[in-house]
């Protein structure tokens, strides 16, 4: 069980939200996951920033650590289920034309009507699917 910290998750929105205005707002780019991703793998193009974006998402946490308290997180279901449920996010990422980030962070506000409804979609999309895995699957 995890305990509601709404302190914690109103900074935390904050700061992505933040970090989405200010890469818009001085390099002009969208801060969907996906396609620093995709750019970044790309051949030609802008890629540093795209990289210094993305080894801040993998290395912050780091920098993040002393500030915080230590959880233990288990995980409650095979390696094989992970790897599946990444590529079916990656395949819907694709078929959406842009991830939760770029969606629903930027996506939304934006006031984007095509990333509203995106995010209305994967939103009830994610909660049928834990449904079925708690309750049908038991997992």
């Amino acid at each position: 069980m995890t305990y509601f910290t709404p302190i914690s998750a109103l900074i935390g929105g904050g700061m992505l939200g933040l970090a989405a205005l200010i890469l818009l707002k001085f390099n002009g780019r969208i801060a969907g996951i996906s396609g620093i991703i995709n750019g970044a793998l790309q051949s030609g193009g802008d890629k540093s920033w795209r990289w210094v974006f993305l080894i801040g998402l993998m290395f912050g946490p780091l920098l993040a650590m002393p500030f915080i308290e230590h959880v233990d997180i288990t995980l409650e279901v095979s390696w094989t289920l992970i790897i599946v449920a990444g590529l079916l996010v990656g395949l819907g990422s694709s078929l959406g034309t842009g991830c939760t980030s770029g969606h629903a962070i930027c996506g939304m506000g934006r006031l984007s009507p095509r990333s509203i409804v995106a995010t209305c979609i994967f939103m009830v999309t994610a909660a049928l699917v834990v449904f079925l895995m708690k309750h049908w699957l038991g997992t």
